[in-house]
């Protein structure tokens, strides 16, 4: 499955992290391909994807230079994946907050479900070194899109999910316009509304290693509005 799969990193300077990240996923995987979709990073990361291709023939390197955001990084990512030959998908963060290890068994699920959701609120799940502060707002945020837009999925903010490249085409990319968090949501919600079959995997969530957090005011309010807005 490895051979047909490949990784969706959306990075903003993530260099330090990539640096150790790109080669334990080819360590562990080595017939995998991994996809780094950069919003214009001034920290070499683009250098340090460019220099090594040689050595990872599976890695590739998209440059945005415009529309920047993590919902619109993604649906780029998405489009280049989805225009060539492999059948499954998985997004992750670059900063070791998903544990890349679990991403075979991730996709062993996908032999039966559309999309496997790395979930931190399931049996089995749960986050290591947040403060208490973000621990709460991220249960409230989750329990208040859900109870709002009636779906049964435990971690709808999760950024870390493994799908099949058929149930993904069956959605309209040109239609979703949030971005951060709220991206995640609306994903799964359009995917709950196709009928797509559903599994929450448990991970551990790790606070990241290094940089700096892209949480801001304008993503938290935008993921308040938006299952308003998917009703």
């Amino acid at each position: 499955m490895e051979k047909e799969s490949i990784i969706l990193i959306p990075t903003l300077n993530e260099c330090k992290n990539l640096e150790k990240l790109i080669p334990a996923i080819f360590e562990l995987m080595p017939e995998i391909s991994v996809l780094i979709v950069d919003d214009n990073s001034r920290d070499g990361t683009g250098e340090l994807i460019k220099n090594p291709q040689g050595l990872h023939k599976n890695l590739f390197f998209l440059e945005r230079t415009e529309n920047f955001g993590y919902g619109k990084a993604c649906v780029d990512g998405f489009r280049w994946s989805l225009n060539r030959l492999f059948k499954y998908v998985v997004t992750m963060d670059a900063d070791f907050s998903h544990d890349y290890r679990v991403i075979p068994e991730m996709l062993k699920q996908l032999d039966k479900y559309d999309v496997v959701i790395g979930s931190r609120y399931i049996t089995g799940g749960r986050i290591e070194n947040w403060k208490l502060y973000r621990r709460i707002l991220s249960k409230i945020a989750n329990l208040y899109v859900r109870t709002i837009l009636g779906l049964r999925i435990g971690d709808l903010t999760t950024g870390f999910n493994a799908y099949r490249k058929d149930v993904l085409l069956r959605v309209n990319l040109n239609e979703i316009k949030s971005d951060g968090y709220a991206f995640l949501v609306e994903l799964k919600y359009k995917l709950s509304i196709l009928g797509a079959k559903l599994l929450e995997y448990p991970i551990v969530f790790y606070e990241r290693r290094e940089g700096q957090s892209k949480m801001s005011t304008k993503i938290i309010w935008e993921s308040v509005k938006l299952p308003w807005k998917l009703l």
